[in-house]
Formats: C-alpha cells, sequence, structure tokens
C-alpha cells in the first residue's frame, strides 16, 4: 500500500509533533522546582550573593548551585505572590536596603534581573515578608527594634517606606540579649487582616492591623511568651487555627490557639526542642527556623549549635505537638531549612558547613531520612522555593 504525504498530512503532522513534544517538555520541567538560597558574608568572602539551584521533586537531587545576583549579604528572601519578583535584604552602596530582582524563565532556567531597592532606614534587616496579595513589603529590624512597610507597585516594584514602627522596653531576663527590643521576623494572618512580629527582647509577638492598601499598620496587641524564652521566627498551622512560635533563647515551641475574628492569640504549650540536659553540652545553642508540613500533620524545628531538626506530630484536633525525633543535619550551624510544596523534601542549610542537604519526609511519621545528596553553598542562611 502507498502512503502519500499530502501538504495537509505533512501540516497536521508537524503540529501533532510539535504539541507532543510541549507535553513532553512541560512534564519533564513539572518535577524540577527552583530553589533560591539567601546568604551571609561571612569573613572568609566565600559568599558573592544569592545562589541559584534546582531540586528535582522525584527523586531529591539538587544541582549545582550558581550564582544568581551579586549582592552584599543578601541574607533572607521572599517572593511576591505572582511568583514573578524576588526580594531579599543586603547592602547596597553600604546602605542596610531591600532588594526587588525580577525573575525571568530560559529553557527551563530561572534568571534574576535587578528590578529597584530602596533604604530600610533603621539598620539591616532580619526578616522579610509580602503580604498576601503582593501590596506591600515588611522588614523586621533586629538592631533597631521596628518593623517597617513599604508599598508595593503592580510590577513588583518597591516604593519608599511608608511608616516604621519602633518597639519600646525590654524583657531583660537574659542578660545582653534581651537588654533591648529585637524584632526577628514579620508575617500575615491567613486572612491578611494581621502582621505578627514576634521580638526576642520582648518576649512577646506584637500584632498589627494590617492596611496593605494604604500600606499602613496600626498596633492591636501582644502574644506573650514565656520569660526569657526569646521568641524569633512563627508560623501559622496549615488550618489557620493555631499558631507556633519558635523560641530561640530556651530551643523551645510555644503552641498558640488564635482568634480568627478578633485576631488574639492565647498559649496552651511549650515544649523543648532540645534537652535541657543535651543543651548543656553544647557551648553555643540556639534555636532558629520553624515550619509546618504542608499537610498540617508535622512541625519541624532547626537547632544552630546542636547541629538537629526536630521533629514534632501536630495533634489535628487541639494543636498540641508530640516529640517524633531530632535529626542531624550533616552539617553545622542550621540557621535556615524548608520543605519543599509537595512535602517529600526538606532542605536543610548549613552555615558553617556551606552545604545544603536533602532529607526524605515519611509521609506517616513525619520521620527524616538523610538522602545523601549534598551540594556546596557558601553560607546559605536562607532557602526559598519558587512557585
Amino acid at each position: 500500500m502507498k502512503i502519500e504525504f499530502t501538504p495537509r498530512f505533512i501540516v497536521t503532522l508537524t503540529l501533532c509533533l510539535s504539541l507532543l513534544g510541549s507535553c513532553l517538555a512541560g512534564t519533564a520541567r513539572a518535577d524540577e522546582l527552583d530553589v533560591w538560597i539567601g546568604t551571609t558574608t561571612p569573613r572568609n568572602g566565600l559568599s558573592k550573593g544569592i545562589y541559584y539551584l534546582k531540586l528535582n521533586t522525584e527523586n531529591g537531587k539538587l544541582t549545582p548551585a550558581e550564582l544568581a545576583a551579586e549582592i552584599n549579604s543578601p541574607g533572607f528572601l521572599a517572593l511576591h505572590p505572582n511568583g514573578q519578583v524576588l526580594y531579599a535584604t543586603g547592602r547596597v552602596a553600604g546602605e542596610a536596603s531591600l532588594v526587588a530582582y525580577r525573575i525571568s524563565q530560559t529553557n527551563g532556567r530561572s534568571s534574576l534581573s535587578l528590578m529597584n531597592s530602596q533604604p530600610v532606614g533603621d539598620g539591616g534587616a532580619a526578616h522579610l515578608s509580602t503580604d498576601r496579595r503582593g501590596k506591600v513589603l515588611m522588614s523586621a529590624q533586629y538592631g533597631g527594634g521596628s518593623i517597617a512597610i513599604f508599598p508595593l507597585t503592580e510590577d513588583g516594584a518597591i516604593g519608599p517606606r511608608s511608616k516604621l514602627v519602633k518597639h519600646e522596653g525590654a524583657s531583660g531576663v537574659v542578660a545582653r540579649r534581651q537588654d533591648k527590643s529585637h524584632a526577628h521576623w514579620v508575617g500575615t494572618s491567613p486572612d491578611n487582616r494581621f502582621a505578627f512580629v514576634p521580638d526576642l527582647g520582648l518576649d512577646k509577638v506584637a500584632i498589627y492591623q494590617l492596611d496593605a492598601e494604604q500600606a499602613n499598620l496600626k498596633f492591636h496587641g501582644f502574644g506573650q511568651l514565656p520569660p526569657g524564652s526569646g521568641p524569633r521566627h512563627m508560623t501559622f498551622h496549615t488550618g489557620g487555627r493555631f499558631i507556633y512560635v519558635l523560641n530561640e533563647l530556651d530551643l523551645s515551641v510555644t503552641a498558640f490557639a488564635y482568634d480568627v475574628a478578633r485576631g488574639r492569640m492565647t498559649p496552651f504549650q511549650t515544649i523543648p526542642t532540645v534537652p535541657v540536659g543535651e543543651k548543656a553540652k553544647e557551648m553555643f545553642v540556639s534555636a532558629s527556623e520553624i515550619r509546618v508540613h504542608p499537610s498540617g500533620r508535622f512541625l519541624y524545628a532547626a537547632n544552630r549549635g546542636h547541629d538537629t531538626i526536630t521533629a514534632f506530630a501536630i495533634d489535628a484536633k487541639n494543636g498540641r505537638l508530640r516529640f517524633v525525633e531530632r535529626e542531624p543535619i550533616r552539617g553545622s550551624w542550621p540557621r535556615n531549612f524548608n520543605i519543599d510544596p509537595s512535602g517529600k523534601w526538606l532542605l536543610a542549610a548549613g552555615r558553617d558547613s556551606n552545604t545544603l542537604a536533602v532529607f526524605a519526609i515519611n509521609s506517616d511519621t513525619g520521620e527524616l531520612t538523610y538522602t545523601r545528596t549534598m551540594v556546596m553553598v557558601p553560607s546559605p542562611i536562607c532557602v526559598l522555593f519558587g512557585s
């Protein structure tokens, strides 16, 4: 039988093959996730700025890290809700600033291009985040003991600072660490009505009413932590009914019931991340980061000096935590870690070991298993997944 390849047949075949190729290419990219790494500039001068790599969400493998943007001590990073703009703390022309970068895609790889920056105006920012709708960018200043808010333009560029709120007072329980305010983190409630600022120096979480349209903050109240605990970072449970605050100084987590309507938080449990006996064996230990698993079933906290990640199970009914395990990060000084959106992998950054290690998460128990995958990244202190 003779087959005639008519012009119409050839065009149709070409179109089908093109569509098939697009589908296959999309499938190949679907199992790769962008990973952005914020760093600190150490005395050894290894870090040059923000680094980029990709995580294969099927097998947990990482690509080698590559420099994405040169900047002095980018530290913490945040992603615009549209996934197209990356924000970083850092120094621009010697001045503590917040910096915006446009994210571009070329052949399955992401790159950064500088959009603009704005000076913080009250020392360096320890943390930053956008609101849930991408209207404002907020930063917490550890040294200045303040929170700043900046409007964002439609394309995600940072406008001049619209307000700076200074925290007053001090807990005074721990000498040299709690002699004044130290705002350490900032983020919003799931409904975007309130902003929360754990303050290590006050042993409190400051709560503000957020007006994202006007880039304004109004004091609303406090969440109280145990004396001398030193609240550092916090996270909402996936259901929005509970808040978990990580206490840096006494290495513990305090769980709060959250009143959504009133914007109030009430503590009901404090549980250690490292036993007192084990803390005493280390010269320097402190808690650094806290994350809730995407399933809402587990919570993880990082312990610097002890160099471990502590896993807890979360009771779905009452939000109480139950200890599961403590897993070594196979590195040194885990200032940060993150869990990929699929909930399969945890990436632990060792600042002093210049490492990023991958752990598989048991979906039934929450336990971590080191996958023997590790890449070198200079002084990593923030792990952020792309959208």
